[in-house]
């Protein structure tokens, strides 16, 4: 990762901070966005407020990154929410609040990240989907709809993006102590944990474990794959 350009988006706290500072000891050059600015700072990375999605704001990110360092090599769509309720008690507000950052927001970020990879035919994108899709998680519908749209839309774009040399692929994670899980209540994460293979909730290194794999410049022939944690898949 010595010298790489990352972007990962939804990096003010829980995974996405976690990440930023994984790749930064790595010797990676690190940019993030989320919608507020972080409370912390770290050498080596440099914060974007950006909302993912505001196409003009993504295009602003992706144009920063090309004139800063002249390319991007890495994106790692982490920016997502979350929620769970029965299907007939989803206002619609929390529909569309969904649906515009979890697949518009992917959307737009691949598309203006790309631009930039393509000139150096070498990209690697990493989308981010769940477990409740293969799962068919009760309560999730429509988390669940927005992440199955992911995974067509990396799967496409892994067949669509290959003539430049940008993969796509996607994590599927489980249930990790972050912000998105910390208003559920224990026995429903709970009943999540019992139907997967392993039976823990998943963790930080989890999940970098899988995207160091898809990153990696040796992963050349590895694209439009789904990984999930916890053989819940």
């Amino acid at each position: 990762m010595a010298d790489q350009v990352v972007l990962i988006t939804g990096t003010r706290k829980g995974i996405g901070r976690y990440l930023v500072e994984h790749y930064v000891r790595q010797g990676a050059i690190v940019a993030g966005c989320s919608r507020e600015l972080p409370d912390w700072t770290l050498e080596g990375y440099t914060h974007h407020q950006a909302d993912v999605t505001d196409e003009r704001q993504v295009r602003a990110l992706c144009s920063a990154i090309q004139r800063r360092h002249g390319r991007l090599d890495v994106v790692i769509n982490n920016a997502g929410i979350a929620s769970m309720n029965h299907a007939l008690l989803v206002p619609s507000a929390t529909l569309t609040r969904i649906l515009a950052t979890n697949v518009v927001g992917s959307f737009l970020v691949c598309r203006e990240a790309a631009k930039v990879m393509r000139r150096h035919n070498y990209g690697r994108i990493v989308n981010f989907s769940t477990i409740a899709v293969p799962l068919r998680l009760e309560g999730e519908a429509i988390y669940a709809a927005s992440k199955s749209a992911v995974e067509t839309l990396t799967r496409i774009l892994a067949k669509e993006l290959a003539p430049f040399g940008i993969t796509v692929n996607a994590l599927g994670p489980t249930p990790i102590e972050t912000d998105l899980i910390r208003g559920v209540p224990h026995d429903k994460i709970q009943q999540i944990v019992d139907q997967l293979a392993i039976r823990r909730l998943g963790t930080f290194a989890d999940v970098s474990n899988v995207l160091d794999f898809f990153i990696r410049p040796e992963s050349d022939y590895i694209t439009g794959q789904v990984i999930y944690l916890g053989g819940g898949g």
